[in-house]
């Protein structure tokens, strides 16, 4: 048996954004899919990856808004906005915020042939236009819209591999943190705190793990971890704004703790313990096989309840796209319908709507549970990945048992809310 105990009365704090994603579900300008978004309380987008290679497509990225480098970046006519204007407006109409990256999308044939992820011949120009993309959004600037974004981040993966491998970032680490911090002073000389900067998007830093753990070539894992350390020294060097940092995992939820406590023991050894981190790309369930599987949705709602109770204040699962790909792990890419996983995602959403989260313990390793009140409603997210089936106790009477696996699509059951079983790579959501 397993125990499970909640004190409804017993407010630890306030249910976090663990449910955020990042690409959103959309195909070519239809946008009709992000009302999925909505319903479930998905409160922000990251939006990386959203770009198309090479500027295939016309969303996000700078290239795409700012088309000639050359061209006067305080000329209204030298943007192009009108695509990202559509997804933006779109996301805000869900609900959903975006985190807006500052930067381009990956390119993973770049050894073929590198189109836009070197550095800007400008750092100077290239943070005067970010500025300029910011006041259209935020303060109306080129016929733009007061919508208030608040995280902006500077461009993604620098330390993507070592060179010449590197898929996001042909510079130097030097000329990186260089840009970061000419950029995040422009901006915050610009706008204060009305907005947050930060970066850089760690690839993360699984050179902490035990050796041999996660498959990454050592040398590899060694940079990710010294780039690391190199950037917090620079930013402290330079006093460089810096109000979240953001990192990524495709690592086990026991290897994202590891890491998790990693990056909060080195922000506070450099003096940042204000900053926000931000798992902004995380996927523990990746492959094809287990895409849209019972442990792909038991996975991810363990990793949101792990989380809720450890540093991160925003989670982006990567990614909500609706497409052919590994990583898109909500929505079926032939009919457009959600997967299994999505509906661990709107659990989260429930647990989110309501508020405060309270007291919840569970005896057994590798079962998780977070649960959550508004003063009146009442509501448990339980995840199993503990490699087996687990007979269940609560202290909790009289509340509706819903069950999601890849046969239940958050199902309401009969199941006793005091007493049940709930099997391996399955989750439980208890209301009332």
């Amino acid at each position: 048996m397993v125990n499970i105990n909640i004190d409804f009365s017993q407010t630890t704090g306030k249910i976090k954004a663990m449910h955020a994603v990042g690409q959103p579900p959309f195909t070519g300008t239809d946008f009709s899919y992000l009302h999925y978004l909505d319903e479930a309380n998905i409160p922000f987008s990251r939006l990386h990856d959203v770009g198309g290679r090479y500027g295939a497509n016309c969303f996000v990225d700078i290239p795409n808004i700012f088309r000639n480098f050359d061209a006067d970046e305080n000329n209204p006519e030298s943007y192009d906005f009108a695509f990202t204007d559509l997804l933006i407006k779109a996301l805000k109409e869900h609900n959903c915020n975006p985190i807006f990256r500052l930067g381009v999308t990956i390119e993973n044939f770049h050894q073929i042939k590198a189109y836009r992820i070197f550095p800007p011949k400008d750092f100077a120009k290239w943070a005067r236009i970010c500025e300029k993309i910011v006041r259209h959004y935020n303060e109306g600037w080129a016929n733009g819209y007061h919508y208030g974004i608040v995280y902006w981040e500077i461009w993604n993966e620098p330390e993507n591999d070592v060179q010449p491998y590197n898929q996001m970032w042909k510079g130097t680490d030097e000329e990186y943190f260089e840009l970061y911090d000419i950029t995040s002073k422009h901006l915050k000389n610009c706008f204060g705190d009305s907005i947050k900067i930060g970066g850089y998007s760690s690839c993360g830093f699984y050179g902490e793990l035990p050796k041999g753990e996660f498959d990454i070539p050592p040398a590899r894992a060694e940079y990710l971890t010294a780039f690391f350390l190199d950037f917090m020294k620079y930013i402290k060097e330079h006093n460089s704004p810096l109000d979240f940092f953001s990192w990524h995992s495709y690592g086990s939820v026991e290897q994202t703790e590891i890491m998790d406590e990693f990056v909060d023991k080195t922000l506070n050894e450099y003096g940042y313990s204000h900053v926000e981190p931000q798992i902004n790309e995380w996927n523990n369930a990746f492959s094809k096989e287990t895409r849209g599987t019972s442990q792909a949705s038991a996975k991810a709602a363990a990793m949101m309840c792990s989380m809720q109770n450890r540093r991160p204040d925003i989670l982006c699962y990567y990614d909500a796209r609706i497409g052919i790909s590994g990583y898109g792990g909500l929505f079926n890419p032939l009919t457009f319908e959600p997967f299994c996983t999505y509906y661990s995602f709107k659990a989260f959403g429930e647990l989110y709507k309501l508020g405060n989260q309270v007291k919840c313990e569970s005896d057994k390793k590798g079962l998780y549970a977070v649960a959550a009140t508004d003063g009146n409603e009442k509501a448990i997210l339980i995840s199993n990945i503990s490699g087996e089936d687990a007979n269940i106790i609560t202290n909790c009477e009289n509340m509706t048992v819903y069950i999601i696996d890849e046969e239940n699509f958050f199902t309401e059951t009969k199941l006793n809310s005091k007493q049940f079983t709930i099997k391996q790579n399955q989750v439980v959501f208890l209301k009332k």
